[in-house]
């Protein structure tokens, strides 16, 4: 597994991977990570992930996904 970029994305720190053919970006956020994989054969050049890391309705979803995340984690540990 080959490290591309570390990057900090708005209140994210991004790291993405290249491994067995896929591009692998993984949103860190406190305790909290999603990892999203994309084929190497969906993009036309390396470069084209810089999309997920500047695009602005993606980066609303994936900030989205962690207040979901968040929420789920938070009724969690109101059970225990």
């Amino acid at each position: 597994m080959r490290i591309v970029k570390e990057i900090n994305v708005e209140e994210f720190k991004v790291t993405v991977f290249h491994w067995n053919n896929k591009y692998i970006l993984k949103y860190e956020n406190g305790w909290h990570e999603i990892t999203v994989k994309i084929s190497q054969l969906d993009i036309s050049a390396e470069s084209d992930i810089d999309i997920f890391l500047s695009d602005p309705e993606i980066l609303w979803k994936i900030k989205e996904s962690f207040e979901k995340l968040n929420e789920t984690m938070a009724t969690f540990y109101s059970k225990i």
